[in-house]
């Protein structure tokens, strides 16, 4: 039987649009800028460099802003000479300076150490009556229980604070000294009241221990951007925890003379333990 030409050519158009479609499938076409990130891509913590480098005092900045958004929309880090606590929420990069100010900063910032993602929400939850970060570290390992441990978990914890404690470092110059040092005589100390916003939470399993610091680590940023910086205290009012469980790590270390001189074989947890956990001012 004799197809009619018309459907011939109908069919033969229709077959070259299906090798179009699996070819831009395959190619990655639709997607923007061709670098659109996966599943698997999302569900990364991107880190730099070791907390323990920073401990010792590289505070070189090795990475951008720019470079970082590249990674993730939201995290937690520091900048080029400890120039302030950084906060990064929804896309955007913040510095929590050590005279209390807050700026966003420039694509061209340099970051020596930070861990972000892109957040996901894998489950939310209600919140009140948090009174104390040992409070808030003990709810949160509660929950850790049923959902494992050993898996990185990034969190926002959103609400009204009736108290948010927290610190950062002023800028320090070449040759640097140890953080610890540093924080003995440059970390300040600010507690602010009613204040709203949203602190971002990093867990890290204990394997961790070598490349950054186990447990809870969170840094706070008003809702007005005015007010942010370190953790070390807070009471919850009300409020929402989001968790964000992440199953993978992708680490960039500093190609740099200062990180290839360092020993990390040297025993440095009650060092990452002060810095982390520091001394209040009262």
């Amino acid at each position: 039987m004799r197809m009619n030409h018309r459907y011939k050519s109908a069919g033969k158009a229709l077959c070259l649009l299906m090798l179009a479609a699996l070819f831009c499938l395959a190619a990655g076409c639709g997607q923007q800028g061709g670098s659109e990130q996966t599943a698997g891509d999302r569900d990364t913590l991107y880190q730099v460099s070791l907390l323990q480098g920073l401990t010792m005092g590289d505070f070189s900045g090795s990475v951008t802003a720019a470079d970082l958004k590249e990674h993730g929309d939201t995290g937690i880090g520091t900048f080029d000479g400890v120039n302030g606590e950084l906060i990064m929420l929804d896309g955007t990069v913040y510095r929590a300076a050590g005279d209390g100010s807050v700026e966003e900063v420039p694509d061209q910032e340099t970051i020596p150490f930070a861990n972000v993602t892109y957040f996901d929400a894998d489950d939310s939850a209600s919140v009140s009556g948090i009174d104390g970060f040992q409070d808030l570290t003990a709810y949160l390992d509660e929950q850790l229980s049923t959902q494992g441990a050993n898996h990185f978990q990034v969190v926002k914890l959103t609400g009204t604070f009736s108290r948010m404690y927290v610190r950062s470092e002023l800028a320090q110059d070449e040759p640097y000294h140890t953080l610890k040092e540093v924080l003995e005589t440059d970390q300040r100390f600010f507690d602010y009241s009613s204040v709203t916003g949203t602190a971002v939470g990093i867990y890290c399993p204990v394997y961790m221990g070598q490349l950054n610091s186990p447990g809870w680590h969170f840094h706070f940023l008003s809702d007005d951007r005015t007010m942010g910086g370190h953790v070390v205290d807070l009471t919850l009012e009300e409020g929402q925890v989001q968790w964000d469980e992440t199953t993978a790590l992708e680490m960039v270390l500093p190609d740099s003379e200062r990180f290839m001189t360092y020993d990390f074989s040297t025993d440095q947890s009650q060092d990452v333990k002060d810095v982390e956990r520091p001394t209040s001012a009262e």
